[in-house]
């Protein structure tokens, strides 16, 4: 099988070019406590995903930016 080539687009960032598309929903309920557990304890791993890009609905992001203005100690 032939090898599949893929022109550039100068307006492409490397990392654009080779990220994997989202292929796996999970409900937030089932991904917080792990997401915070590793970050407690310091799990390098996690710092391999830091950058990466979570999709969320248009009202939690409303809600978390309108908490991250009002949230008690910032």
């Amino acid at each position: 099988m032939a090898a599949r080539l893929k022109v550039y687009n100068a307006d492409e960032s490397y990392d654009d070019l080779f990220a994997p598309e989202p292929s796996v929903r999970v409900r937030l309920s089932d991904l917080l406590p792990i997401v915070e557990m590793a970050h407690r304890r310091n799990f390098t791993w996690l710092k391999d995903f830091l950058e990466d890009e979570v999709a969320i609905s248009d009202d939690l992001y409303d809600v978390l930016q309108n908490f991250s203005r009002v949230r008690p100690g910032a």
